[in-house]
């Protein structure tokens, strides 16, 4: 399953409370940002260097990546389709290029994109956060924008968090349902 949404809805509170109620292997993806406080290495994200990252690219090692507000993040291919081959539940938290990614590459992948209840409720969440610049924020509120629009054509079920418990209400059946796309052939 894919979880997708834009940058601050909420989608790391709706992971840990999912993974309070579901068992499943989390992807935990690369990227080249910085580390946010209270984020853990190889937990949150594993933080690495430009050239380093594209290494892995040129590798074959990410099962998608995409550039998003001038990082790159990739989801390492090995662990998840090892798991999946294990038949474990596998949730990706990735952004809508990658989820195109995967869906193209599994056509059984799940979708799902959480959405803010407004724009205006998103750039609150963002500003309380304390980590975004003003013209970071314009540039996410942007791609957010966009993102949502895209979401209505690409993703499988939105959901609207407004409410924590709630998210995880509508998105635990359908992880345990359709937990991840079969590996594909080699």
């Amino acid at each position: 399953m894919v979880v997708s949404g834009p940058s601050g809805v909420g989608k790391s509170s709706v992971v840990h409370a999912l993974a309070a109620r579901i068992p499943f292997h989390f992807s935990v993806s690369w990227t080249t940002r910085e580390r946010r406080p209270g984020e853990q290495e190889g937990i949150d994200y594993v933080f690495v260097d430009r050239g380093t990252f594209l290494e892995a690219i040129d590798a074959g090692g990410f099962l998608e990546w995409a550039e998003y507000s001038g990082y790159y993040y990739g989801t390492p291919r090995r662990a998840v389709l090892e798991h999946l081959a294990r038949g474990d539940n596998v949730l990706l938290d990735i952004e809508n290029d990658g989820a195109k990614q995967v869906k193209a590459s599994y056509p059984d992948a799940v979708l799902v994109f959480i959405m803010p209840p407004s724009l205006a409720e998103l750039e609150r969440r963002l500003r309380s956060r304390g980590d975004t610049s003003p013209q970071d924020m314009a540039r996410r509120l942007a791609t957010a924008g966009e993102q949502m629009g895209e979401a209505v054509e690409q993703f499988d079920f939105l959901v609207i968090n407004e409410d924590i418990a709630a998210v995880v209400d509508q998105i635990a059946p359908i992880l345990s349902v359709n937990g991840g796309p079969e590996p594909a052939s080699p």
